[in-house]
Parts: C-alpha cells; structure tokens; sequence
C-alpha cells in the first residue's frame, strides 16, 4: 500500500492564506498597529528612537497586562468592570501601607496578591453560585471598592510608598547599548504575557475557551464549571494588582489612577479579535489591541486632536470592532455551508434487489449482526444561544 503525499502550497497559496490572516478579526490588530506605528514615526520621526520606543512599550505595559487578564474572563464568556477599582485600590493600599519603610515592601506586596486574588474569588462566586450577571456584579464591585478609597483617601492624593518599591515601576537595568535602559515594566510584561501564552495552552486554559464556546458541552466534558469561571476573575483581579504595582512607580498615588482601565482593557480585547461572548481569541492579540489603542492616541495627540475625544474614540472603537468581527464570523460560517458536499444519491434498486433486500435473513445471521453492531451513543441537544464557535 503506497503512501500518498499531500500536494505543498504553492508560493501564491501561501501569500493568500498569509493576506487572510491578516485581514481576519485577530490578524488585522497587527497591521493596524504597524500602521500606526509608521503615522507616528512620520510625525514625529524621534519616536523612532530605539530609547523612545522602549519608553513607549513602557507606558503601555499596566494597560496589556490589564488587557490580558481581561481577556481571560471575555474569552469565558463573562465581564469584568472591577478592573479599574482593583487598580486603584492596590496603588493606595501601597501608598498608604509602605510609606517610607522599604521592609514593608514584600509583606504589603503579598497582601496586595492576596486582596487582588479575594476580590477575584468574590467576583467569580458571586456569578457562579448566586447567577448574577458578570456585567452586574462586577459593576458592583467597581463602585464597592471605589467608595471605600474615596473614604479612605478622602478624594486626594495621599501616601508615597518608598523609593524602592517606586523602583518596581519606573526603574530598570540602565546602561545598556542602543537602548540605555530595560524598564522592570517591560520585563514584567514580557513574563505576564509568556504565561498567559503557557497557560492558554494547557488543558485548563483551552477548558475556558471551551466554557466560552459551549458551557453545555464543557459541563459534559467533566469541567467544573464554577470553578474554571471563577479562576477567570481571579486571574483578571491579579493582573489588576500587577499592574498597580507598576502604576504606584511613575503615577502617584491618587484615587483616580485606574479610573477607566476596565473599558481601556475591554477595547483593547475587542480590537485584538476577542469575540464577545468567549468561545474565540488569542492572548497575544488581545496585548497587541493595547498597544495598537494606545498608538492610536498617541497619533492623535500628535496630530493635535483633542483628549476630550479620547471617550468618543474608544467608544467607536468598540463598535466597529465588534460590529467586523461579528461580519467575519457570519461570512466564514455561510462560505462553509455553501461549500459542504451534497449527501450523495443512492441509485434506485432494481426490482431483484428490492427483492433480495426485502426478504428476511435467516435468525442466526440477524443475531450476529445485532451483536457486532455498536450500541447507540446517546446525544445531548444544545441551544442555539448557547453555541458560539471558537478555536
């Protein structure tokens, strides 16, 4: 028996698969950004400098961090709206709770990991066992956790946590060629994202894909779905705390640090491709969305548009970016139907068939055929509603 080899692409198959991957929901973020990348660059052409490039991927790291933790939960089906309040709570519990006594650094840090992962806990019961809507319970908590640090701040700036702790966000390995300094940012983020990747790889992360496409069919798969959304909101109140941590360096200490990083975070998913509703994403496009917003604002303010219209932007980005994603899937989903092969027809038995058919076998061959043939496996209907692709 001869093996049969697979024709290769040819060179124009491969640029086209290439194009189209470009063009599709989770590929378009990445032209996007270097689009943008180059408009900045022709304003501004220092922008280009390897040491202004670096300074850049370090403003953006909180905000891809945050964006990665989100696309966590958005991936599984559910929101977070607390992300913003979890920021600003952390970056004053550092404030207020190190002052200028660097031993306090590590025990206050832990605390932080531990207050960031009961928030997460909280969230993620509260939809899960009570069935409160993510969209509800998280913008519960936004507003919880925003009250008490007003109270506790009483709406100003307050606290200044150490110089060494300050270091984690604004600080780096210095004299270095070309670039003159790594910023902590960047490596943190290059690790966040690493993760984020390895995990999206195991059986756990693609379990949260699966809960997203189809929770029917993860519950039969033997997932505990409680549990796996839960650790979704976990995980998104941990990168909430990371990202504090890295705010408390260059931002201050101020109740309104991480206002808005929730709905920064939710576009930055979007625009990398993330389907809402789960089920479809990938983690790096989701931190490419982050930094391709954050071009797009840059260049904006380059080109002297106002901030005011930072809101309006955003906003518009959201719906244009869902609104392509929707319209890829539904065309991908109707170019499959049409080219599925039609079942093929049996021809019309002769009149001796039909006879030979027709006629009874003797019993002991309709025994053997009963036992060799498998036992029906029984099937589960799932809603409509209820199935969102994925991969």
């Amino acid at each position: 028996m001869s093996d049969v080899t697979a024709p290769q692409p040819t060179a124009g198959q491969r640029a086209a698969g290439f194009a189209r991957t470009l063009v599709s929901p989770r590929g378009a973020v990445f032209l996007l950004l270097i689009v943008l990348l180059v408009a900045i660059t022709v304003l501004n052409p220092s922008f280009a400098e390897p040491s202004q490039f670096i300074r850049f991927v370090q403003r953006v790291a909180p905000v891809a961090i945050v964006a990665i933790g989100q696309y966590f939960v958005i991936v599984g089906g559910e929101f977070d709206l607390s992300m913003g309040s979890v920021v600003t709570a952390q970056v004053v519990i550092a404030g207020n709770l190190i002052g200028q006594d660097e031993s306090k650094s590590i025990p206050v840090l832990l605390f932080m990991l531990a207050f960031g992962a009961f928030i997460g806990l909280v969230n993620g019961l509260i939809v899960t066992l009570l069935k409160v809507p993510s969209f509800i319970a998280t913008l519960g908590m936004m507003l919880a956790l925003l009250g008490a640090t007003l109270y506790w701040t009483g709406g100003a700036a307050t606290g200044n946590p150490a110089d060494g702790f300050r270091e984690i966000g604004r600080g780096g390995i210095r004299n270095l060629p070309v670039i003159d300094i790594l910023p902590w940012s960047v490596v943190v983020l290059v690790v966040v994202l690493l993760l984020a990747v390895w995990f999206a790889r195991r059986p756990f992360g693609r379990t949260i894909i699966a809960l997203g496409d189809n929770p029917t069919t993860a519950r039969y798969s033997g997932a505990r779905n409680w549990w796996v959304k839960t650790s979704t909101f976990i995980i998104s109140s941990l990168s909430a705390t990371v990202a504090g941590v890295l705010l408390v360096g260059y931002a201050g200490v101020h109740p309104s640090v991480g206002r808005g990083y929730e709905f920064t975070a939710i576009t930055a998913v979007v625009l990398g491709g993330v389907v809402l509703g789960g089920g479809r994403g990938w983690v790096v496009a989701a931190a490419a969305g982050a930094f391709a917003l954050e071009a797009l604002f840059t260049l904006l303010n380059f080109a002297g548009v106002p901030s005011t219209y930072r809101d309006a932007v955003q906003g518009a980005i959201i719906i244009l970016a869902v609104a392509y994603a929707a319209t890829t899937v539904r065309a991908r989903r109707k170019g499959r139907a049409l080219e599925a092969p039609a079942p093929p027809i049996s021809p019309t038995p002769s009149s001796s068939e039909t006879a030979t058919q027709t006629s009874p076998a003797p019993a002991e061959e309709q025994d053997a055929a009963a036992s060799a043939r498998p036992a029906p496996i029984p099937s589960t209907q799932r809603a409509d509603n209820e199935t969102k692709g994925g991969s």
